[in-house]
């Protein structure tokens, strides 16, 4: 199996591959059905802003270990693109900067075991999530 891989965003296209390589990678891992619909909605949504607010960035998803030994499916979407002025309304259920639902920050959050962000307006965003296998 292979346990890291590493996927441009730049276009339409790039997304399905983020979205097809976690369902990929979490099915390898075991993950059940519902997690592994989890996982691959959180890769399409995080992916899909990187692409319509960065126009371009960077996806890894990996495999980790956790002290007890349980693994875990962990995914780092990167962009230098515009970043987050309020990280505090861009976490809140139905805000957006743009034409989309509103859906993608929070749900994502709600959708995984851990959610960490970072955003520097100018430079750009680090979104880290992780689900771990039960």
């Amino acid at each position: 199996m292979e346990r890291t891989r590493h996927i441009s965003i730049s276009n339409e296209h790039d997304i399905v591959l983020c979205r097809r390589s976690s369902r990929e990678l979490a099915r390898e891992l075991g993950f059940n059905l519902v997690d592994q619909t989890r996982i691959t909605t959180t890769a399409s949504e995080l992916a899909r802003n990187i692409f319509e607010y960065a126009k371009k960035g960077e996806v890894i998803i990996g495999v980790i270990e956790n002290h007890e030994g349980h693994l875990g499916l962990k995914m780092t979407f990167i962009d230098k693109g515009p970043g987050i002025d309020n990280l505090d309304a861009a976490l809140g259920e139905g805000w957006t900067s743009h034409r989309g639902m509103g859906l993608g920050l929070p749900g994502s959050k709600k959708l995984m075991d851990e959610f960490n962000i970072e955003s520097i307006v100018g430079k750009g965003t680090t979104v880290t999530v992780v689900k771990w296998q039960k």
